[in-house]
């Protein structure tokens, strides 16, 4: 028998394979639903605030009143950056991706961190609840550098997405805006084993630190094949431009079977349970701002595809448009992302971490067979 037919199956992309067991999320077939820690992720979002969620998804159980208050304290209080990173981040390139600053913003905080040394459990959920704190101020101050701003201090008074709106644009927007961003950031928190959390787990996995793992992840989330879709959607939007030509260019891209971006998902086949959420409060943000043209752009070609293609819009599509009309430029919808997601990559770190086993594949060899080593005479 041949090497070639004793070849064992090989899982590309590892569709089908469990890599481990996890108790932080899970896509309920029975209800096609995401759930965080049990609870269904449109009933956290209509019911709950970011920081309940963050809360949550670390110690496994909604806040109370007392403990809610309390983690507020902590984290509102670990807001602010050192000068030393507030210097850095003015000396980044800007015309940088804010991705890739965001990620060498991260690396710079392992350097600076109090525990940067320590990995007991302890320390990386502490380092945990600093990122969380910490990020969206990095986000802020880089955008801002770019712009020719200074950078904002934050209000330790303000929520989560208070001080997010703050950092960045300089202002704290409208109820009805807070809470369509508090509920993009509980549905994009966390997503089982995902390309970038399959990523920080793997990481973290060879024994190395919270920042070091939520830097790999942070990597992983740039590409446009997961976290920058929701970017790709609004430049994709935007070349439209008209809901009157939103059928025909559909079809120019089924005719030259070029991909659609905000469409498909590998683990949701019967729609994506977040979409009807983040579409719910991205209309209401159409409202808010009184233009209509994204979200007529979007049910135009969610429609179709589903006719056409039986395909579903996955969350980054009702996102990125959601985002525009929050007044954030597209090249900082998957940073926010990422201040949204450290909290489930950080909850899979400390759960590898639990119970680890360094994560270490095979791959199955097609190269040439051993060969002896020729001379350079006989090279010519």
């Amino acid at each position: 028998m041949s090497e070639a037919e004793k070849q064992p199956e090989v899982f590309k992309g590892l569709v089908g394979v469990y890599a481990d067991v996890s108790a932080v999320s899970k896509v309920m077939p029975e209800t096609n639903s995401l759930t965080y820690r049990g609870y269904a992720v449109q009933d956290l979002a209509e019911n709950c605030s970011f920081e309940e969620v963050s809360y949550l998804l670390w110690e496994g159980e909604l806040p109370t009143r007392a403990q809610l208050a309390a983690f507020h304290q902590e984290t509102a209080s670990q807001r602010e950056i050192s000068p030393t990173l507030h210097r850095v981040i003015r000396e980044f390139p800007h015309d940088a991706h804010p991705m890739d600053a965001i990620r060498t913003a991260v690396s710079f905080m392992g350097l600076e961190d109090p525990e940067a040394g320590d990995v007991s459990h302890a320390a990386q959920y502490r380092k945990a609840k600093r990122l969380f704190a910490k990020i969206p101020t990095c986000i802020g101050a880089t955008y801002r550098a770019t712009k020719g701003l200074p950078a904002v201090t934050p209000n330790p008074a303000h929520s989560f997405a208070e001080n997010v709106f703050n950092l960045v644009q300089g202002r704290v927007p409208e109820p009805e805006v807070l809470k369509a961003f508090d509920v993009s950031m509980i549905l994009y928190a966390e997503h089982t084993f995902n390309a970038s959390t399959y990523t920080a787990r793997l990481v973290t996995s060879t024994g190395a630190d919270m920042h070091g793992a939520i830097t790999a992840g942070i990597a992983a989330l740039k590409g446009p094949l997961h976290g920058g879709a929701n970017e790709a959607v609004m430049h994709m939007l935007k070349e439209i431009g008209d809901p009157k030509i939103a059928r025909e260019w559909l079809q120019s891209r089924f005719d030259h079977r070029a991909l659609v971006m905000g469409f498909g998902h590998r683990v949701y086949k019967s729609g994506d349970s977040r979409v009807p959420t983040m579409k719910k409060y991205a209309e209401k943000m159409a409202e808010v701002v009184q233009d209509r043209t994204w979200m007529e752009i979007s049910r135009i070609l969610a429609d179709e595809m589903l006719t056409k293609k039986n395909i579903h819009p996955n969350l980054d599509f009702p996102a990125g448009p959601a985002y525009h009309l929050m007044g954030f430029e597209i090249p900082l919808f998957t940073p926010l992302f990422v201040a949204s997601r450290v909290t489930g990559w950080s909850a899979h770190v400390l759960e590898q971490q639990a119970d680890n086993r360094l994560i270490r594949p095979l791959s199955w060899y097609i190269g040439l067979e051993q060969r002896p080593m020729p001379s350079l005479t006989a090279r010519g």
